[in-house]
Order: C-alpha cells, then sequence, then structure tokens
C-alpha cells in the first residue's frame, strides 16, 4: 500500500507550526502526483455523476454542491484520506491520537453560481477540543472566477463565534452565514493537486462560479483528536474512523473497522 501511495501523493517537505498557530491556515502546495490527481478525478467524478448528474439549477444548493462519504465510493480517496499526507499534517498540528471527521466532495460545477456564505467548519457541528482541522485539495485550478476559497487570516483568533448547528437534526438544509468585516480577508487560489489546511475556528466563504468553461471541484477531508466530543449533542463523541494513535472510545475504534482492515491498515 505504501508503495502504490508514493505513485499518488506528496507528503509536504515541512509544516510550519508556528505560522499555522499565527494564521489559522497554510497553504501546502502540491500534494498529488499527476497519476494520482488523474486518479482522484476519474473516481471522483464516477461517483458524483452516478449519484448527483449535472448541474441543476433547480435543485438545492445541497444537491448540487456536496456529496458525503467519497471515501467509501473510491479507493484513492480511502487511501488519501486514511493513510495519505492529511493524516501526516494532521497528526503534526493536532496530536498523536487522530480520527476522520468527514470526507465528502464540494462541487461547483460551472453554472453554479451560488455562493457559500462566510462560516467557521466548527460551527456545522461544534467539536470539542477546539483543533480539529479541515484540509482541502483542489482537483482544478481554482481562482476568483470559479469559486476559489476566500479566508480571513488569524480570524481563528476570536474563537467559536456561535454554537454549532445540531448536525443529528436531518429535518431541513440549513447554512451559516456570518457577518464579517471583509476588509482583511483574501482569496487562496490553487492549482490542481495542491492543498490547504485551516484551522475549524477559520473564518472561510467561497464565491459561485462564474467561470463559462471551468468546474471547481475539491475534496474536502476534516480530522479531529480521536476523543473529540460534538459540544451540540450532549457531548458525545465524534464517530469517525481511528487512523493514528489510540482513543478512550470503543465506538471510535471499531468505527468502520471492515473499511480500514480491507485496506491493511
Amino acid at each position: 500500500m505504501k508503495d502504490r501511495n508514493r505513485l499518488f501523493f506528496r507528503t509536504p517537505d515541512e509544516i510550519e507550526e508556528r505560522a499555522y498557530a499565527e494564521q489559522g491556515f497554510l497553504h501546502l502546495g502540491r500534494v498529488l502526483t499527476d497519476a494520482g490527481l488523474e486518479a482522484m478525478r476519474t473516481e471522483s467524478m464516477a461517483a458524483w455523476r452516478a449519484e448527483k448528474g449535472e448541474f441543476d439549477p433547480a435543485k438545492t444548493w445541497l444537491q448540487n454542491s456536496l456529496l458525503s462519504d467519497i471515501h467509501h465510493r473510491s479507493a484513492v480517496v480511502r487511501d488519501y484520506y486514511y493513510r495519505g499526507p492529511p493524516v501526516d499534517v494532521a497528526q503534526q498540528l493536532i496530536g498523536p491520537n487522530i480520527k476522520g471527521v468527514t470526507s465528502q466532495l464540494t462541487f461547483k460545477m460551472r453554472g453554479n453560481t451560488k455562493a457559500f456564505g462566510w462560516h467557521q467548519d466548527n460551527g456545522y457541528g461544534e467539536l470539542e477540543p477546539y483543533n480539529s482541522l479541515t484540509m482541502l485539495t483542489a482537483l482544478d485550478d481554482t481562482d476568483e472566477s470559479n469559486g476559489c476559497l476566500w479566508i480571513v487570516p488569524a480570524s481563528h483568533q476570536r474563537g467559536q463565534i456561535e454554537p454549532g448547528l445540531n448536525l443529528a437534526d436531518k429535518q431541513a438544509e440549513k447554512s451559516i452565514e456570518l457577518v464579517v468585516d471583509e476588509s482583511t480577508a483574501i482569496p487562496v487560489p490553487m492549482q490542481a493537486g495542491e492543498a490547504i489546511v485551516f484551522h475549524c475556528w477559520m473564518l472561510h466563504k467561497s464565491q459561485g462560479n462564474f467561470s463559462p468553461d471551468r468546474d471547481r471541484r475539491i475534496l474536502f477531508l476534516r480530522y479531529a483528536d480521536a476523543d473529540a466530543v460534538e459540544v451540540y449533542n450532549n457531548r458525545r463523541p465524534r464517530i469517525g474512523p481511528l487512523l493514528r494513535g489510540n482513543t478512550k472510545f470503543p465506538e471510535v475504534e471499531r468505527f468502520e473497522s471492515d473499511l480500514l482492515q480491507r485496506d491493511g491498515k
């Protein structure tokens, strides 16, 4: 498995922990090889088309933009999520005990001009300890014309702005749109195969895709301390695959053990 991953993934040479602590994000550069990028695009798009089809302006933002648990549908994504560069980065920035929290595709296909407003990822289900992180990996070149990420550097130092949405409530689509002073906001363009990692309190948004001929496809992965709990859900453990180290929660240790064993963890 490790030999196979060398063909697909590139671990960043250096993680600037001090810069991450001060600014709340790091642009990691290229983390996918050409072969890895091609394989991830191919498998992700097969899953996307099977579930979502083409962009439809009559559908909701959730239907047009998100596909959850993509690691169940793509072996390359699963390898990357379980043992690729994101896990190494998470272990260095969070600590020795790491679990996966989310794996999803966040796509803005051409024609999808809907913006996603300012928010913190910890607003979509508040986790404690407050050191979880998000890693976005670009499957396309992303810039301001096709809906790249915008952030407010160092905004994570404000802490949790408001309680996280209760993700146990599945009754309705909900979104967060915080009021933010955008005077210090910056765009974060990426080339295909590059990644950015940011803190769970980082203020960020994305505009719509106004490019007439380019998609904006991103793999969204989130990681947390293996013992992280859901503040919004009576402090129950956040369930996710245990990827490094140990956990005090048996339900986390057992979670997705079939996938982990099948993949030779």
